[in-house]
């Protein structure tokens, strides 16, 4: 499929001009005419996570309030399945086959690259970013401040991103000095502290609450891409314990590893962070105009020494971070938008992170003038699912690990190890989610189609290679199992 390029009419602005008029009419405060957008991108967080997503062992209320008041996406999916391919797709609306950056490395973002951001400021909204960017670095074209946002504190480089206690963060385009005490720093900022003072998610927090309460009176777009609950991997390699927070709160006492506990303590301070924002923009009176999205940015991990199976963080899909099985790649989804979204609802919407771009230029009414591989998922979190359009397929490749390709067209799932050249797996995930039963002998059919697709989205770049030893597939699937 070529990139399509996607013209979106100003739909929002029908429905709210109507909500103007009937607010009037009661006596109650007009609604914006273009809502706020705050898109939550947890890091290395898995489909079973969550609570709202079956996840027994790990509170989320505040998490788990959103799906509550909003939607659930059942099959949603991250645009890779390393942090930093999956912040690209994210921001470009273009999967791994397209994209500039298909993997972690040392990549930067491109002038000629268009963001989510630089989309939305065509509609005049305020744009910031908090958390770890990873599509560019000090002193390149892809810092977010040249890549439309007018605000960013946190970390440009993902190894840096490994620390939670460094020496420094980057606000907009300088470092700011922090009290921590970090022996041997590498190159990036990444290493193990010696002295603990000043947590990084605590001091992104606080820059999200500032950001709201500076843009509470003029439409924004926040988009917080906080570090948690990804590992120190430097800490793991020294001490065995990559878990990094202030303190294991109501874990402390549990009969778990330290591993496990850090794990279980990390994403309860992301849930207590998201419950900060959510009072925050109620206190401005700011929920019923600001649509909420919450993910991850691809499945959970173990780097931290900690035991996924324990926790059961993938759910019932099957593989972690670096596996094109679900496991890998499907991730929560969870939209609140009062009297917009329902209530407590759930889809079974084929989606993921390269339709972010479409959707919010859908929901501001501003239209994509670049190529996007995205579909706009608005009807769908309005209710009109019969004025949804729907993706043909999605795709993924992945160059470590000996590289490998990934679809997704209706019911059916295909795996291709290594990209290009290995022989095709298919799966009826809506049969069997957990990719256990290979129908591709019994199907060649599909495995012709699927052929075609894979050679079809894959456009060669010259910097993506394979890398690594193929696993096999046993070992690949037996990841958090």
């Amino acid at each position: 499929m070529k990139h399509l390029l996607l013209i979106l009419a100003a739909t929002p602005l029908v429905f709210m001009a109507g909500d103007r008029a009937a607010n009037a009419a009661e006596g109650k405060p007009a609604r914006r005419e273009r809502p706020n957008i705050v898109f939550i991108m947890a890091d290395d967080l898995g489909y079973g996570d969550l609570g709202c997503y079956g996840q027994t062992k790990i509170k989320t209320p505040n998490i788990d309030q959103l799906a509550k008041n909003g939607m659930t996406f059942t099959d949603f999916y991250a645009g890779s399945t390393v942090c930093a391919s999956s912040r690209c797709v994210l921001m470009t609306g273009l999967h791994t086959g397209h994209c500039f950056i298909r993997g972690n490395g040392k990549d930067n973002l491109r002038p000629e690259d268009v963001t989510v951001a630089e989309v939305l400021k065509q509609a005049d909204y305020a744009t910031g970013q908090i958390g770890k960017w990873g599509l560019g670095h000090e002193g390149s074209t892809g810092v977010p401040t040249k890549q439309g946002f007018d605000f960013f504190f946190g970390y440009l480089d993902q190894h840096h991103a490994h620390l939670y206690y460094p020496t420094f963060l980057v606000k907009n385009e300088r470092r700011v000095l922090l009290r921590n005490v970090v022996p041997n720093e590498g190159q990036w900022g990444q290493g193990v502290a010696s002295k603990k003072v000043d947590y990084s998610p605590a001091l992104m927090l606080d820059e999200t609450l500032g950001f709201i309460d500076a843009h509470k009176d003029e439409p924004f777009f926040l988009y917080l891409s906080y570090t948690l609950p990804h590992a120190n991997n430097e800490a793991r390699g020294q001490t065995g314990d990559g878990t990094a927070v202030p303190d294991h709160g109501i874990y402390k006492n549990r009969d778990w590893t330290k591993q496990n506990k850090g794990q279980a303590a990390m994403i309860g301070y992301l849930d207590q962070m998201v419950g900060r924002v959510t009072r925050r923009l109620d206190h401005h009176h700011l929920t019923q105009d600001t649509i909420i999205f919450f993910t991850s940015d691809n499945g959970p991990h173990s780097e931290a020494g900690n035991d996924v199976a324990f926790f059961d963080a993938n759910g019932p899909v099957t593989g972690i971070k670096r596996a094109l099985y679900d496991g890998g790649i499907r991730v929560p989804m969870i939209v609140q938008w009062p009297e917009r979204i329902a209530a407590g609802s759930t889809t079974h919407l084929i989606s993921g992170g390269v339709d972010i771009m479409a959707t919010a230029a859908d929901i501001a009414g501003v239209a994509v003038n670049a190529p996007t591989d995205g579909i706009s998922c608005l009807p769908t979190l309005l209710g009109r699912p019969g004025k949804q359009k729907k993706h043909e397929y999605l795709y993924w490749e992945f160059y470590e690990q000996g590289s490998k390709q990934a679809l997704r067209a209706g019911n059916w799932k295909a795996v291709r190890r290594p990209l290009g050249t290995g022989p095709i797996e298919v799966y009826d995930v809506a049969h069997d989610i957990a990719e256990e039963l290979d129908l591709a002998p019994q199907r060649p059919d599909l495995v012709a189609r699927f052929a075609k697709i894979f050679d079809e989205a894959h456009v060669p770049a010259k910097r993506w290679k394979p890398q690594g030893k193929l696993q096999s597939r046993a070992a690949e699937r037996a990841d958090g199992r």
